[in-house]
């Protein structure tokens, strides 16, 4: 993983997390959100009996790039996330780090950080906090009674977190597997079969971290890492280039154009962006029309949507409206006005 210093103006602030943004993302309907969780965590609420020591266990689902971001923030307990689909920026310790599907993240209540630089950006995040008792470097660790690693394991495991540098892996099969499980437990079981289901998973996880400890590295098959990064490339030249993004795209065209069949492509762009290649086609589209209706006040809006690859004035409208929650002339004289 790639480590960029932070901005000389980027000053992050110790303190425990809050979640407020992540509160009001979900109080407007930004992200679907699926979590249990005490304290202040956000979620279905656990009661003192169940699963002690778990703070908060669950996944966003941000669709779209997103007007909000985490404050730099330190948590409670040992965090560990999954990002499934989209890329993200992570910061921790005054360095910057580019997340990828697949990333694991793994931070100690100690570690100030954030996810994002500073919004959110279209992604899927899984995450779990556990208490380990312990919130300075130098204090011995307690994992919760529910975690069943052998003692062996247990003092392997958190030797091997206290020493590591390194707050960004390449998760494991296995490490993605126990998430997709309890996403499912929390999603989708009833209470009272929820618990075992996730107690099971975290173990499964923990056993995986440790897995992936002793080798220290898991290394991408190089085909799957040149497709994805083939995809990248194109997604970001759709968004960011007039001439590829006005273009009459299909699935099977676009696919074609990274050189591969359309399963894949669609596979892989739902791992970049969490989104189908056509929705993310349209947002990109959507978005190149408003920075024009900011920035060429004197063009017409017809003229507009067509160079953004719309085919009829009356659908850009329409998909416009859907987007933006106002016309295309509402926008542009709103944007005047700031």
């Amino acid at each position: 993983m790639n480590r960029t210093p932070l901005c000389d103006n980027v000053v992050p602030i110790q303190r425990v997390d809050s979640h407020q943004p992540l509160l009001d993302s979900i109080k407007r309907g930004k992200i679907q959100f699926h979590a249990i969780g005490r304290s202040h965590y956000p979620g279905e609420r656990l009661t003192n009996k169940e699963l002690p020591g778990l703070l908060s266990l669950g996944l966003w689902d941000a669709n779209g790039e997103q007007d909000w971001g985490m404050e730099f923030h330190r948590n409670e307990g040992l965090e560990i996330c999954l990002l499934e689909t989209g890329t993200m920026q992570f910061a921790v310790d005054g360095e910057s780090h580019p997340l990828t599907p697949g990333s694991l993240t793994i931070t100690c209540p100690w570690q100030i950080h954030r996810q994002g630089n500073p919004r959110i950006a279209a992604s899927r995040l899984h995450w779990a906090t556990i208490d380990i008792r312990a919130h300075r470097p130098g204090q011995p660790w307690r994992w919760p009674s529910w975690v069943l690693l052998s003692s062996e394991d247990r003092e392997e495991l958190t030797h091997r977190l206290r020493l590591t540098k390194n707050p960004v892996w390449c998760a494991s099969p296995d490490i993605i597997r126990s998430f997709s499980r309890m996403r499912q437990t929390v999603m989708e079981y009833p209470t009272r079969r929820r618990l075992s289901g996730v107690a099971v998973g975290l173990n499964e996880l923990l056993l995986g971290i440790l897995e992936l400890l002793r080798v220290e590295k898991y290394p991408e098959r190089v085909s799957f890492a040149t497709n994805l990064h083939s995809v990248e490339v194109f997604l970001h030249d759709l968004r960011y280039n007039p001439n590829s993004l006005e273009k009459n795209w299909d699935i099977k065209s676009m696919a074609s154009a990274c050189g591969m069949g359309t399963t894949l492509f669609s596979r892989l762009c739902r791992r970049l962006t969490n989104d189908s290649p056509v929705r993310y086609l349209n947002l990109a589209r959507l978005d190149a029309a408003a920075r024009l209706l900011r920035e060429a006040p004197d063009r017409s809006i017809t003229d507009i949507a067509f160079d953004c690859g719309f085919q009829s004035s009356q659908y850009f409208a329409y998909q416009f409206q859907r987007r933006f929650k106002m016309t295309p002339t509402g926008y542009r004289n709103q944007s005047k006005q700031t």
